[in-house]
């Protein structure tokens, strides 16, 4: 327990102006409390009157050497009060859910259910693992059948092929065919006037003889 420096205790009007760095005049209140932080180290707080913080303090800490030194400033802060709100300490999630999992279990409320969903939710790296295995063999297999429809589509191209050029052939000896009719027309008609004209001489001689 330290004695309170005399001294530091009455320098009120030096710690308001230091507290005018960090605030306004306005917002600081009545001295409320001189709290003996060492040995020539004093701590005086000032009633809060800044909307939003109820029970909070303006503190400034004040110090010197020994009793023939000046007063200096050590630090100035706005520190929570008695009755002042605060937010609750942070607690990590696997703390809070280890909690709340010892709470069940105490009062008998955790069934099977959620451990099961529980474990559930442990594999699905597993189940998206093996989803993208089958996505990968579904590709595949997709692949494999572009590759045969490209294929009929090429035989069938060629059968188109074969059948044009069997037509052509086919005309071809169809043109053959009506060339020869007309040679052998050409030839039956030559052959008929020759004729005629053979049986037309005859018949003439024949006549000359009666």
């Amino acid at each position: 327990m330290y004695e309170l420096d005399a001294v530091l205790a009455a320098s009120e009007d030096r710690a308001r102006e230091a507290l005018l760095d960090i605030t306004t005049a306005d917002t600081i209140g009545d001295l409320v409390a001189t709290l003996a932080q060492g040995e020539h180290v004093v701590s005086l707080q000032f009633t809060n009157l800044m909307r939003g913080y109820p029970g909070w303090l303006w503190t400034a800490t004040l110090s010197r050497i020994d009793e023939s030194e000046d007063v200096n400033v050590l630090e100035v802060e706005l520190l929570p009060g008695e009755g002042s709100v605060l937010a609750p300490d942070w607690v990590p999630w696997s703390v809070r859910l280890a909690d709340y999992r010892a709470a069940q279990d105490a009062s008998g409320e955790r069934d099977e259910t959620e451990d099961d969903e529980y474990d559930d939710d442990t594999v699905v790296d597993g189940d998206a693992a093996e989803a993208d295995e089958d996505e990968i063999l579904d590709d595949d297999e997709a692949d494999d059948d572009d590759v045969p429809d490209d294929e009929d589509s090429d035989d069938d191209d060629s059968d188109e092929e074969d059948s044009d050029d069997d037509d052509d052939t086919d005309d071809e000896d169809s043109d053959e065919d009506d060339s020869d009719g007309e040679d052998a027309g050409a030839e039956d008609g030559s052959g008929a006037s020759a004729a005629g004209r053979r049986g037309g001489s005859g018949r003439g001689r024949r006549r000359r003889r009666r």
